[in-house]
C-alpha cells in the first residue's frame, strides 16, 4: 500500500472515530434531556384522522361519526392524532472563521455536536434532517432524510469537509435553503454571524420557515491576552495585521467593537421575531440549549 494510500485510511478512522464519539456524547444528552423537550416545543403540522371507536361516556359529542354511527346503529366517534412528522434543516457555517479556537475545541467541532443533538433529536421524533454547508457560496446539500446512517453522514460531513470558499455570506445560504425547502421547516443556522446584509432575506424566511440562529462565540473573541505585539491573520479574507496587545486604547476599541457587534445582531433577531441562542465555545452547550427549549415551551 502506497503512502498516500495510507495517510489516506488513518484518517479515514480517525475521522470515523470522531463521528463515533460525538454519537455516544450526543445521543445520551438527547435520552437524557433534550427529546422530549424537543417534541413538546416543535409540534407537528397540524391534526390527522386516525380510526374511529365506539362512544364512551365523557366523549365529545363533537367528534361522533355520523355516518359509521348510522351504518353500525350505535354512536362511533372518530380519532384524531397529531401529524407529526417535521423536517429539520442545518444550515452551517463553514468560512475560514469557524476553524478557530483558543479552547479545546474548534467552533467547528461545535457546530457538529450541536448538528448532533439537533439530529438525533429529529430521529428519535421520527422526523426528516438535512444539511446545508456554506461560506460564501453554497458547498454542500443533502436532501432531508431519516434514518441513522443519514445522521452519521451528516456529522461526519461537518466535521471532514474542506470548503472552497473562505468568507462567510449568510445572505445566499439563507436564499438557497428558502428556494430549496418549499415546505415549511425548523432551521437551524449555526454561524458566528461575522457578516452583513442578511437581515432582508432572515426577515423572508424567518416568515416561511421556523428560523433558529445559533452564535458561536469563542473566549479569545472577548479578551485577548496583553501579550506585546502579536500577529494576526484573518482567516476568512488571509489580511495580516501586527497589534499591541498590551495598548490599552487596542484592547478597548476590540472590546467595543465587538460588543457593538454583539448588539446589532441581537437588534437584527428581535427585529425579525426570531429566536437565536448563543454558545460559549469554552462552556458546556447543554445548559444553553435546555434554556432555550425551556422559554420557547412556556411561550407555544
Amino acid at each position: 500500500m502506497s503512502a498516500k494510500k495510507k495517510k489516506v485510511k488513518m484518517l479515514t478512522k480517525e475521522l470515523l472515530k470522531q463521528v463515533r464519539q460525538i454519537e455516544i456524547r450526543t445521543r445520551g444528552v438527547v435520552n437524557e434531556v433534550f427529546s422530549g423537550e424537543y417534541h413538546s416545543v416543535f409540534k407537528g403540522r397540524g391534526m390527522e384522522f386516525s380510526e374511529v371507536r365506539e362512544y364512551q361516556i365523557g366523549d365529545d359529542i363533537r367528534s361522533i361519526d355520523w355516518n359509521v354511527t348510522a351504518r353500525i346503529g350505535h354512536p362511533y366517534i372518530k380519532i384524531f392524532e397529531e401529524e407529526r412528522e417535521l423536517t429539520v434543516m442545518l444550515l452551517i457555517d463553514l468560512s475560514g472563521s469557524l476553524v478557530f479556537g483558543s479552547v479545546e475545541k474548534t467552533k467547528q467541532r461545535i457546530a457538529a455536536e450541536l448538528s448532533a443533538i439537533l439530529a438525533f433529536s429529529a430521529l428519535k421524533n421520527n422526523d426528516k434532517v438535512g444539511l446545508i454547508l456554506f461560506t460564501d457560496h453554497i458547498e454542500k446539500f443533502i436532501p432531508p432524510k431519516k434514518g441513522r446512517s443519514h445522521v452519521l453522514r451528516i456529522i461526519r460531513d461537518i466535521l471532514s469537509f474542506e470548503p472552497r470558499g473562505n468568507r462567510t455570506d449568510i445572505r445566499t445560504a439563507l436564499e438557497y435553503f428558502n428556494g430549496a425547502i418549499k415546505k415549511k421547516s425548523i432551521a437551524f443556522l449555526i454561524s458566528d454571524f461575522i457578516d452583513n446584509g442578511f437581515e432582508r432575506v432572515l426577515n423572508i424566511v424567518g416568515k416561511r420557515h421556523d428560523l433558529i440562529g445559533i452564535v458561536l462565540n469563542d473566549p479569545r473573541e472577548k479578551h485577548f491576552p496583553s501579550s506585546g505585539i502579536i500577529k494576526f491573520r484573518d482567516a476568512e479574507t488571509g489580511r495580516i495585521r501586527y497589534l499591541d496587545t498590551s495598548d490599552k486604547y487596542v484592547q478597548s476599541s476590540f472590546a467595543r467593537n465587538l460588543n457593538s457587534g454583539k448588539e446589532r445582531l441581537k437588534g437584527i433577531f428581535l427585529k425579525a421575531r426570531l429566536d437565536a441562542i448563543e454558545i460559549d465555545t469554552a462552556q458546556s452547550y447543554v445548559k444553553p440549549l435546555v434554556n432555550f427549549f425551556k422559554i420557547r415551551g412556556r411561550r407555544f
